[in-house]
Formats: C-alpha cells, structure tokens, sequence
C-alpha cells in the first residue's frame, strides 16, 4: 500500500558520514522518512518549497519545462524501495499524443523525485515497506532552528 506524503523539511542531519549531512524529512502514515540528500538537492528542494526562483534554471526547473513543452505531465512521484539503505523512486508520466493517452514510468533518484514533486505540486506517495524499514517517530527528531528546518 502507498500513503501520500508531505516534506516536512529539509536540514542538517547526522548520518554514518557524520554530522552535517543534509537530509529531507518526508512525513507518511503519522512517520517521518528521513532520506539523505546531497547538498546540491537539498537547494534545489528548499528553493521549490520557498519558492524562489533561481537565477539561472537548475536541472529539476529544466525538465519539469521540457516534460510539459512535450506535452505531457508528471502524475506522481513514488518512494518505493529500500534496498541495502539506497531508497529507490518512480516518476509517474504521460503524454497525449493524438489524442491517446501513453503513461511512462521512470526510475528515478528519490531527492531528484522530491524536488520535481514539489515543483508540479504533483502527489508524493511512499510504500508500506519504505515506512516500515525507514520510518521513524515524529518525536525522534529534533526540529529547531539549529537544523535549518
């Protein structure tokens, strides 16, 4: 079973680098799903949350712009895999093309996932199984201001 998801933040964590790693809190079935993230997703995720454009487009911002100049649009985005600690995502799409609908799956990076969601405001579902490994209670983190979030 998939459960919606929201992003709850992105900050500073502590991971098996040590601490300063930059991660993304997803909160799903009343769980939060911290996913670690480089520092160059990390920005271009709050950029989309704060909503500020940057000044140049930034990867994400240039194919969410070529997907609809293609005529399609990003239905949804699913976190749902977890192997060996590398979480695994799908970028749902289609395409109208003389007036039939095509549907494409791709597989995806979950930060490059979650920073296109937030841009298409398009749903972000995570599995039964991701929570079930990853998920953790909401009381677990610490959410100040010290963590950027």
């Amino acid at each position: 079973m998939e459960h919606e998801a929201t992003v709850e933040g992105v900050g500073v964590g502590v991971s098996e680098e040590g601490a300063g790693t930059p991660v993304v809190l997803l909160r799903a079935r009343g769980e939060i799903v911290p996913i670690f993230v480089s520092s160059d997703q990390a920005q271009s995720m709050q950029l989309a949350i704060d909503g500020e454009p940057f000044e140049r487009p930034l990867t994400h911002d240039l194919l969410v712009e070529m997907v609809a100049e293609f005529g399609s649009a990003i239905d949804r985005v699913r976190i749902d895999d977890l192997t060996d600690g590398t979480f695994y995502a799908k970028i749902d799409t289609e395409q109208y093309l003389d007036d039939r609908r095509k549907e494409m799956v791709f597989d995806a990076r979950p930060s490059d996932g979650i920073a296109i969601a937030l841009r298409v405001d398009c749903p972000l579902v995570v599995s039964d199984e991701v929570i079930d490994a990853a998920g953790r209670s909401p009381e677990e983190f610490d959410t100040g201001d010290e963590l950027g979030l």
